[in-house]
């Protein structure tokens, strides 16, 4: 497994080490031990989650407050995505600013979200399967979402029309206006 640790403190991308012959391929899609090495993350994963989207689709951006604060393993298994990540930690260095990857079943790329960081993705195909494996439980009294077309955030979404949100997403708050981490 190679890991590159980015710019925003915390955020790991992590590139799975694949195994090629006749039959196919095979990887390992997570390790405690090797994950533990490059995040530095020494807890525990305690909720699966997988997420089909359809093109066009835009989720999030999406975090949890403490008592129950949600670090997140992002993966695509198919179709692609323009994963995001906000920090949205008011001691940070980067607060406010994001990060953007594609993660799509080919690449196999995967990108370690920890606590702090608000999360989101476009769908960039139909059928977009996205799997990430969460910290702590869903809990919706400590779940916020924050708008993903706020401007002083600025994420530069790779779209031409707008894009399909739920209801919640487009009731969302701006980043000046939401309860974040200290």
């Amino acid at each position: 497994m190679k890991a590159t640790r980015l710019d925003l403190d915390g955020l790991v991308m992590i590139e799975p080490d694949a195994h090629h012959d006749s039959r196919g391929s095979f990887f390992e899609s997570f390790n405690e031990r090797e994950f533990e090495k490059a995040t530095g993350f020494s807890g525990r994963f305690v909720q699966d989650n997988h997420s089909i989207s359809g093109k066009g689709v835009l989720r999030g951006l999406h975090y949890q407050l403490p008592p129950h604060p949600q670090g997140k393993l992002v993966r695509v298994v198919a179709g692609a995505v323009f994963e995001v990540a906000v920090d949205v930690r008011r001691s940070s260095q980067t607060f406010g600013k994001w990060f953007s990857i594609e993660l799509n079943g080919l690449n196999r790329l995967q990108l370690w979200v920890p606590p702090g960081f608000a999360h989101g993705f476009l769908a960039l195909e139909a059928h977009s399967e996205v799997l990430y494996k969460a910290t702590d439980f869903w809990d919706p009294s400590c779940e916020r979402s924050i708008r993903w077309d706020d401007p002083d955030i600025g994420v530069r979404w790779p779209m031409e029309t707008e894009p399909t949100v739920s209801a919640k997403d487009a009731r969302a708050v701006l980043l000046g206006d939401a309860d974040l981490f200290a």
